[in-house]
């Protein structure tokens, strides 16, 4: 079938193909595909409906659809996430930065409040947790670790793009990446946290993400076990340690840094009221 070349016609057209495979925002999606694909801002296809699709535009726009149809997340087809107002290139070798995600950069932003000192972020990913606090301290640096070459050259890419100058990347597992002896007031991470025995991980988004930055052992716990416990050596006095993890997780990860030692741990919960970041005050 020939595709409708008028937007709206297009956009309806879209909507539908996109609510039969089974997507959660078919109507997100379509507007986001129809903008990249014209090089235009949402406002456009409100104020010029009526407009049509040159012949390369509809091809690339139909070869889109195609991808997104068979389940391909949006931010890889078009190569872009906002996270923090920030907009960051990604690609399949990170995970897709997610709304989640902004409660990790809240809980750490308050936090910072109450002690001077260097920000790490571990398992930087495409940057965006470390760029986000960047962003906003930019009397603090900020210093972001990825064991994946890939994760870490797209990161420093994010930064240069973003002209945020207060945020420095290393590639490294974990703390390997990070000169010893040096110390933090906050370290905060995003770390593998899905059980690998976890069904959601044949659903949605997540089939296309690199399972190496989605599942632990451990029942999901691993890293964030071992990161808590390194971490010790790498926090100031009065430094704190944040992660995010899954919404049936905090009693489990409270119970572990409590266990290490660390003081005042609590939960925090995200815009939809789900557990979603734990934090616990280092202090020696």
């Amino acid at each position: 079938m020939q595709l409708p070349r008028r937007i709206d016609e297009l956009q309806r057209y879209a909507i539908a193909a996109f609510t039969e495979s089974g997507s959660m925002s078919p109507s997100v999606d379509a507007a986001v595909l129809i903008c990249h694909v014209l090089e235009k801002p949402r406002s456009y296809l409100l104020t010029w409906p009526e407009r049509e699709l040159t012949d390369h535009q509809l091809d690339l726009f139909e070869s889109l659809l195609e991808r997104r149809v068979n389940g391909e997340p949006v931010a890889y087809i078009t190569g872009e996430r906002e996270f923090w107002s920030l907009s960051l290139k990604v690609s399949p070798a990170t995970l897709i930065p997610r709304p989640d995600t902004e409660c990790l950069v809240e809980t750490a932003l308050e936090k910072s409040l109450l002690i001077e000192g260097d920000i790490l972020d571990l398992g930087t990913g495409t940057g965006a947790v470390a760029l986000a606090l960047a962003s906003e301290l930019p009397r603090r640096q900020v210093i972001g670790v990825d064991i994946s070459h890939d994760a870490y050259r797209l990161a420093v890419e994010n930064a240069r793009r973003l002209r945020i100058q207060n945020a420095d990347f290393h590639q490294g597992s974990w703390f390997e990446g990070v000169p010893s002896g040096t110390k933090f007031a906050l370290i905060v991470s995003n770390p593998p946290y899905i059980d690998e025995q976890d069904p959601h991980l044949r659903e949605g988004d997540v089939r296309f993400e690199p399972l190496s930055a989605l599942v632990a052992q451990e029942d999901g716990l691993a890293d964030i076990r071992m990161i808590a416990t390194q971490a010790r050596d790498y926090l100031l006095s009065g430094g704190w340690l944040l992660f995010e993890h899954g919404y049936q997780q905090a009693e489990s990860v409270r119970a572990l840094m409590t266990a290490l030692g660390y003081l005042q741990v609590f939960t925090q919960q995200d815009g939809a009221g789900n557990d979603r970041v734990t934090a616990g005050l280092w202090q020696f």
